[in-house]
């Protein structure tokens, strides 16, 4: 995994909470400097604000923020962020200690891939193509960076 192209994946789901209010990501996929992020949505977005998605996040790109990578027992990862850090792909029942990523203010996600230090070095975010399948009530948001 490219560690741009997977940080990106989080850079770009805090512009997705933040333009659309989504909360669970549904999946994820990534090659080759090309990605796509599934988030549960119950309804289809419109083209602009698919665009303010790709803003803010090549704003929050810019802005060079750190990204936080911590390891922690699971209790103490739900004390702070409550359900925030889950996915609705589900995490073993037995998993006592969890890596989280972290881009303060921005997404929280339990992870254990390999991502950049900032934002900064994601580069630029480009959607290629936003699709809703509404049986699913899933948006899917395929992207590059570069």
């Amino acid at each position: 995994m490219d560690p741009r192209t997977h940080t990106a994946l989080h850079v770009l789901k805090g512009a997705a909470r933040k333009v659309l209010g989504v909360k669970w990501t549904a999946g994820v996929y990534e090659e080759d400097g090309k990605g796509r992020l599934t988030v549960q949505l119950d309804r289809k977005p419109t083209d602009e604000e698919i665009l303010l998605i790709e803003s803010e996040a090549n704003k929050k790109i810019q802005e060079n923020q750190a990204v936080e990578e911590l390891e922690m027992d699971r209790s103490e990862a739900e004390s702070r962020w409550g359900d925030d850090i889950y996915d609705l792909f589900p995490l073993p029942a037995g998993l006592k200690r969890v890596k989280i990523v972290q881009i303060e203010g921005w997404n929280v996600n339990t992870c254990k891939s390999t991502h950049t230090k900032t934002t900064g070095e994601v580069g630029c975010i480009t959607v290629l193509k936003a699709r809703y399948r509404p049986a699913r009530q899933q948006l899917e948001i395929s992207f590059s960076v570069g």
